[in-house]
């Protein structure tokens, strides 16, 4: 990375961000309150709103969201007229799966092979240092030069809308002329990328029913009528022999026009099995940033261990469906909802609940900020240029936060780049690409207050 006094202070204040993760990473903030505490939530909430605290912010505030769960807000004024951009994360985080999968503790931050490794070390208490090293670099070379706002979610992971909902009720909160949503992150590391779409995402919980109680399969099965069969055909209707998402009336055909996605690096990067092929048809970018993608995150049925021969009365599963920039969120629930109902074989009961919805989001990259953000980005990483690239993920607030203000220039950088492994065992964070997207995000904020 090129001298200069920012990059500098950055580098300086390193050991201090692996310390600060090490406390962030360690509450176990996973906002399921059936599975985990909310003290575990509590504690991250309290922590980010004692960092802004100490970094001059006012009206740094716990914001109780109608979830049920806790967002924290502060603000850092700057210079007078200047103008104001408001910085995202989130503290909440995926479970950690199989505990004694990971090679190390999840919610202890442990250095192996130049990557800091633990549950949200990249998504996104990674995001929460990010901001505060980028602010802490400015306020140490001359201050920060715009009003910054400040909103770190607690319930982002589990799509249930509370700071959606919030933002909604409370419209100038977050107002701001551009909007850095810190929970993406660059292609590979070592490439600078903007996300500039997202898929949009909707969550249900489909329940079959097909008699008052289990029966036992010698007496009974063969004819009767087995609800955990049932829904292992309504599970499978959703894909085409290729793998292809195949939803009733749901187009699954858009091209993705932008950075390409070698399938050799997918492979490499998703670890497939040798031997194993991938789904669907199209690029790999075309299937995985433009077109839907249904997949079954569990089911309700026996586990193997400890079964009985007996035909299961009910089963469920939960679905994500992840929705295409272009298609309506709420009209692909419409189409998840009546295809399951009508995949539905041998007149089973079929219930089908709506959990969580988000709706896609396409930026505007000819804007001033993204200007802003590509000279920065040449500076945080020298001889690269910044590339475009989507998203095949979900950030519900991007089009809550572009609906309320038009106007805002909203820009998706982070630390989720494919190494990352977020939302699996062993995620990680490369300090590297912590120590540049600080620099970066310090020198937009500089480079945007000039523009």
């Amino acid at each position: 990375m090129s001298s200069n006094p920012v990059a500098e202070t950055v580098a300086s204040l390193m050991p201090r961000a692996r310390a600060e993760l090490t406390e962030l990473v360690a509450f176990p903030s996973v906002a399921d309150f059936d599975q985990f505490p909310r003290s575990g939530s509590e504690g991250a909430a309290r922590w980010i709103a004692d960092a802004l605290t100490a970094e001059g912010f006012t009206d740094v505030a716990l914001l109780d969201t109608p979830d049920g769960t806790q967002s924290v807000y502060g603000y850092l004024p700057g210079p007078e007229g200047a103008r104001t951009v408001l910085l995202y994360a989130h503290y909440d985080v995926q479970p950690p799966l199989d505990e004694a999968a990971w090679t190390t503790p999840p919610f202890e931050l442990t250095e192996r092979d130049g990557r800091w490794y633990g549950r949200g070390a990249a998504d996104c208490k990674g995001g929460v240092i990010m901001h505060l090293l980028a602010l802490r670099a400015l306020k140490a070379d001359g201050g920060v030069p715009v009003h910054v706002k400040v909103i770190v979610e607690g319930s982002e992971e589990q799509g249930t809308g509370g700071l959606e909902r919030y933002a909604e009720e409370h419209p100038e909160l977050l107002e701001a002329d551009a909007i850095v949503i810190g929970d993406a992150g660059n292609f590979r590391a070592g490439l600078p990328t903007v996300t500039s779409t997202l898929r949009g995402m909707t969550l249900v919980r489909v329940r079959i029913d097909t008699l008052e109680g289990n029966l036992h399969s010698g007496q009974f099965g063969g004819a009767a009528p087995d609800a955990l069969a049932a829904l292992i055909r309504v599970l499978d209707s959703l894909r085409d022999e290729d793998g292809s998402t195949a939803i009733d009336g749901l187009a699954a055909d858009a091209v993705w026009e932008g950075l390409g996605y070698e399938e050799e690096q997918f492979r490499k990067d998703a670890k497939v099995l040798d031997g194993v092929g991938l789904i669907g048809s199209g690029t790999v970018a075309d299937r995985i940033w433009a077109r839907p993608a249904v997949t079954v995150l569990g089911i309700d049925c026996p586990p193997v261990v400890g079964a009985t021969p007996s035909v299961q009365a009910g089963a469920r599963a939960l679905i994500s469906l992840r929705v295409p920039p272009g298609v309506d969120a709420a009209e692909a629930t419409k189409l998840l909802q009546a295809h399951l109902e009508a995949h539905t074989p041998w007149g089973a009961r079929v219930q089908v609940e709506q959990i969580g919805q988000g709706q896609a989001f396409r930026a505007d990259t000819t804007s001033p900020a993204y200007r802003a953000m590509a000279d920065a980005m040449a500076v945080a990483y020298p001889g690269q240029r910044m590339q475009y690239a989507g998203q095949g993920g979900s950030i519900p607030l991007c089009n809550t936060l572009a609906a309320l203000y038009p106007r805002a220039e909203i820009l998706l950088i982070g630390l989720s780049e494919p190494e990352a492994r977020i939302h699996a065992v062993d995620e990680s964070v490369s300090p590297e690409e912590l120590e540049r997207l600080s620099v970066a995000e310090a020198l937009f904020l500089r480079n945007y207050a000039a523009s």
